[in-house]
């Protein structure tokens, strides 16, 4: 039984993880094969010329994203971290109702919320700039980020708090020097979600950054898609190598993010 439970598990996985296969595949395949019928399963006379366009027209691209990642997860744990803090330990007053606002603002459709932030930007000078979608790919994470610190942050034991504040820590001292080191599980996983949404996003880039010097990755592999000519060879090698650092980041980080997504779901 056991073993015909693990070959189906193969069975699924194979046919899960076939695209990315296939992605790869197409990456090294030549252009006069791409149409190929029946088409080569396997690159027998493969081609780097897509790795090449990537290094000579996308590295700047994922510069871009690579930067808008980073300022993402930034400025989500700025916010996020301190107002789960507060929720959490500090309980304000109608924190209820604004844990339950958090939580209907990830209900709101992308789309939305993008043209809501084009005439903000639009009439405050940050439209087509870096900052404006590392603000706007903010405003996915922080809702998430905010419910699960504030997860956490419930399940830290008062009697840790109450022998900080013996020891004269204030309220900054405590979350600097005492929340925020017991809350690490939590951070890289919110932090890594950021990341992956701020990586992948292709709806605020698509419409807050389409006339902008400085693009996401996201919009150089649809700068590579026309009417008439298609590099599919180069699209498929730049959605490789833009692949990579979201596979590495999460088998490192795939021990806290379990650990952090778990974190309050059972108590002592």
């Amino acid at each position: 039984m056991r073993h015909w439970k693990s070959a189906v598990g193969l069975v699924l996985t194979g046919v899960m993880l076939f695209p990315v296969y296939w992605m790869i595949n197409v990456s090294f395949t030549r252009d006069t094969d791409m149409r190929k019928s029946p088409p080569n399963w396997f690159p027998a006379d493969g081609t780097l010329d897509g790795y090449r366009a990537v290094l000579d027209q996308q590295l700047p691209y994922l510069g871009v994203s690579l930067v808008v990642g980073l300022g993402t997860v930034a400025l989500t744990l700025l916010l996020a971290a301190p107002a789960a803090y507060s929720l959490a330990k500090l309980r304000p007053r109608g924190g209820g109702a604004l844990s339950f606002v958090l939580l209907i603002a990830q209900m709101i459709p992308g789309i939305i919320m993008a043209m809501g932030f084009y005439a903000i930007f639009l009439s405050t000078g940050v439209l087509n700039t870096v900052p404006g979608l590392i603000v706007a790919d903010s405003t996915l994470a922080v809702p998430f980020a905010v419910l699960i610190l504030t997860t956490f942050m419930s399940g830290i034991p008062e009697e840790l708090l109450q022998a900080a504040r013996t020891d004269g820590a204030g309220v900054v001292r405590t979350f600097w020097s005492v929340v925020l080191p017991v809350s690490r599980n939590s951070i890289i996983t919110v932090s890594l979600f950021a990341f992956l949404w701020a990586w992948s996003d292709f709806i605020f880039a698509s419409t807050l950054d389409q006339g902008g010097d400085h693009q996401p990755i996201t919009l150089g592999i649809y700068h590579y898609i026309g009417n008439n000519n298609q590099e599919w060879n180069a699209i498929m090698a730049t959605a490789v190598i833009a692949s990579v650092p979201a596979t590495i980041l999460l088998v490192v980080a795939q021990r806290y993010v379990a650990a952090g997504v778990t974190a309050g779901a059972v108590k002592d």
